[in-house]
């Protein structure tokens, strides 16, 4: 006892010190890169919604009748341009995630090199998320579509490959564990080689180019500077096809900071989910929510669930969504909270596929269904974690003195906290994580 109080003593001591050097208790600063799972980190990350049909604009008619500037890209597929008020109204609408998708090919020169200013828009735009404590996934999308490509030209597409992730890695070297990268979208996986309905010729081939993809973009991103060897990492599922990416031939890549998650989308059953008139391949369906509708999102989940998740790989449902064309309002509402609800229940992190002003007003920087947007903030509550007790530091469920120990070091610089642990840590609910904190907790003890 008399030991502990000589410690507690010290405690104090540096408390006094330390007082005014306290920092927002709700997030990390910019550049921070916590002591936590990837797994920890998906489940921080929330519910989340696309930057869609902006940034990853593409087309050569946009080169031809554009003006050559960053701009015109964005708005090239009906995108106002991002302002900082619009990227706030996601934060303020109860998301904590937003995924951009971009073309990086866009305005590129020689050798590969992306533009300085397509790669300054993009940059801003992650600026103001982060800004908004909005965790941002950056990835590299469709983008023309010549990873395409890959089958025929490898050796030219993978430089390509390379050359684009080793320069987004240089130039977000410095920022922290809020900033997470993607390696593709839903282009890795080839017909060309494969094709799922005509038998099994190609399909190993397939899987390890995939495969082979995958570990180049964790190799080039640990090999770079900065924040990057500890950079959460999204690894694109097989065409992001759940059923395919579930398959024992796509394998998450070896990374020395055990920091992948896996991601696929969710736009199922297609003839709801993606079409809005009939088509060759299947007749347009206007509602949703039948008992095998349930059962065929459950059968979904719980093989993402069995496959991922309780093998402690995190999951991502990095697009999932429907269109409003032709449909039952009722039945979008009731499928986009209804996947949302069981991918997080599961605890993956699902990201709603949006547009320019299908769920988000990008005018009013405001959602447009404001029944969806309670759906989703029951959903949050429904299914968020427990909060620890206040001083229960490292959340082992009892406030004792290893929680001043924690609480010590971080006030010392020492280390980091999760957001998790820096709201407990805010013993005085201030809003700030400071030494008076330390001298409270000392008294509970």
């Amino acid at each position: 006892m008399k030991i502990c109080s000589q410690i507690i003593a010290v405690f104090c001591t540096a408390a006094v010190a330390l007082t005014s050097a306290g920092v927002t208790a709700s997030a990390e600063p910019a550049s921070a890169m916590r002591d936590m799972t990837t797994m920890e980190l998906v489940r921080e990350m929330g519910l989340g919604i696309n930057l869609g049909n902006t940034y990853e604009s593409c087309g050569d008619w946009i080169a031809q009748w554009g003006d050559g500037t960053p701009e015109s890209y964005e708005t090239a597929w009906g995108s106002p341009v991002i302002t900082q008020e619009m990227i706030q109204g996601y934060a303020d609408a109860g998301f904590h995630t937003l995924r951009v998708p971009v073309a990086w090919s866009n305005l590129m020169g020689d050798n590969y090199t992306i533009s300085s200013a397509y790669l300054g828009a993009v940059q801003e735009v992650v600026d103001w998320a982060l800004d908004s404590d909005l965790h941002v996934i950056v990835n590299l999308h469709y983008d023309g579509g010549w990873l395409a490509n890959f089958p025929t030209d490898k050796e030219n597409c993978m430089t390509k490959y390379k050359r684009i992730w080793t320069q987004i890695c240089d130039a977000f070297a410095d920022y922290g564990d809020y900033l997470v990268f993607e390696s593709q979208n839903e282009e890795l996986g080839w017909d060309t080689l494969w094709n799922r309905w005509g038998g099994t010729t190609g399909k190993e081939e397939s899987y390890a180019l995939v495969n082979e993809i995958n570990q180049t973009f964790v190799d080039i991103v640990r090999s770079s500077g900065g924040n990057n060897p500890e950079r959460h990492l999204l690894i694109s599922g097989y065409g992001t096809d759940v059923d395919l990416t579930c398959d024992s031939l796509f394998q998450m890549p070896q990374d020395p900071a055990g920091r992948c998650a896996v991601s696929v989308h969710y736009y199922t059953p297609s003839d709801f989910a993606i079409l809005e008139e009939d088509a060759s391949w299947g007749t347009m369906r206007s509602t949703w929510g039948t008992d095998a509708d349930f059962t065929q999102l459950n059968h979904y989940m719980d093989m993402l669930k069995t496959t991922f998740v309780d093998k402690g790989i995190p999951v991502i449902i990095g697009e999932y969504g429907c269109p409003k064309k032709n449909k039952d309002a009722d039945s979008v509402r009731l499928f986009l909270s209804s996947v949302c609800e069981a991918a997080y229940s599961r605890e993956m992190c699902p990201v709603l596929w949006d547009v320019t002003d299908l769920h988000y007003n990008r005018s009013t920087c405001q959602m447009n269904d404001s029944v969806l947007q309670e759906n989703f903030r029951n959903i949050r509550e429904k299914y968020q974690p427990e909060t620890p007790a206040a001083g229960d530091v490292n959340q082992d469920g009892a406030c004792n003195l290893a929680d001043a120990v924690l609480l010590q070091k971080y006030l010392l610089n020492q280390m980091n906290l999760t957001e998790k642990q820096a709201s407990v840590a805010d013993v005085q609910a201030d809003g700030t994580v400071n030494g008076l904190d330390l001298v409270t907790l000392r008294a509970m003890l």
